[in-house]
């Protein structure tokens, strides 16, 4: 067989097996653990989950992430990003790696985030997305959005949304291929300083609906241990976190029954 066509073949069917190019998964070791289930959480990985948390986080920091998806090297994914508050408001630079040399997407965000009182909050990201095939296929970057809003209903309960790519920008002419938008909604609830509950509905306008549930448990004050489980596909995960204050170490990992295991890690620098 010519190993053009099978290369080609191979390519066809690698963005269809990761649920198309760009899905613009959540990120952070603490949300991995607990199944993604994050839209509501305000923490330094909302520069990606919802831009809208940032506006209460108070310090300026980076953090690191890694994702090996399905324990395959060319399926993995690499990000980072730095958070830093600002007199009106928070500003944010998010960029993600996906793939590898023959295949990999990029995505590049600036995002601000503003707090209205101590109840509602609202973020918004320029998104500059980049697709790259070997091969001679080509490459191709296009802009796009997000946007989100998270209110704090009182001291145990936060709700959020957000949604991707609301415009659904064009990746090809070819077919009319586009990037699809994703929406999320969902809720936090802490029992007390100690117990966090989340849940979480996605769609993505290619897909059927995933729900998505999460748990946090803080042992002692530095040491806290989560899980999580999701529908379509059915995943669970787990993980735990370490936070020295200025430093958050977060291991993960979620598991697919057929596919296996995805291990993921995040540090986190709080500079103040």
């Amino acid at each position: 067989m010519n190993p053009r066509y099978v290369f080609h073949c191979i390519f066809l069917v690698i963005p269809l097996f990761l649920n198309a190019a760009h899905d613009n998964v959540p990120e952070g070791g603490r949300s991995a653990a607990m199944a993604n289930a994050s839209v509501a959480l305000t923490d330094f990985w909302s520069l990606q989950n919802n831009q809208a948390g940032l506006a209460f986080y108070n310090r300026p920091a980076g953090g690191i992430y890694f994702e090996n998806r399905y324990m395959v090297k060319e399926m993995s994914m690499k990000a980072g990003g730095v958070v830093m508050p600002v007199k009106a408001g928070v500003l944010g630079l998010n960029i993600s790696y996906f793939g590898y040399p023959k295949y990999n997407e990029s995505k590049f965000g600036l995002a601000y985030a503003r707090s209205f009182g101590d109840v509602l909050a609202v973020g918004v990201q320029l998104d500059y997305l980049h697709t790259s095939i070997a091969e001679n296929y080509g490459k191709k970057g296009i802009a796009t959005f997000e946007i989100g809003v998270l209110s704090k209903i009182n001291k145990h309960l936060s709700i959020g949304a957000h949604i991707f790519n609301p415009i659904q920008a064009k990746l090809t002419n070819y077919n009319n291929e586009r990037i699809p938008a994703i929406i999320r909604i969902g809720a936090a609830y802490s029992f007390d300083e100690n117990i966090l509950v989340t849940m979480e509905a996605e769609k993505d306008t290619r897909m059927d609906p995933v729900l998505k549930c999460g748990l946090e448990y803080r042992i002692i004050e530095q040491i806290y241990v989560r899980g999580g489980i999701s529908t379509n596909p059915g995943l669970y995960s787990f993980g735990f976190g370490l936070d020295f204050k200025k430093v958050k170490i977060d291991f993960s990992s979620s598991v697919h029954e057929v596919l296996g295991y995805s291990p993921q890690i995040s540090l986190i620098y709080n500079f103040k």
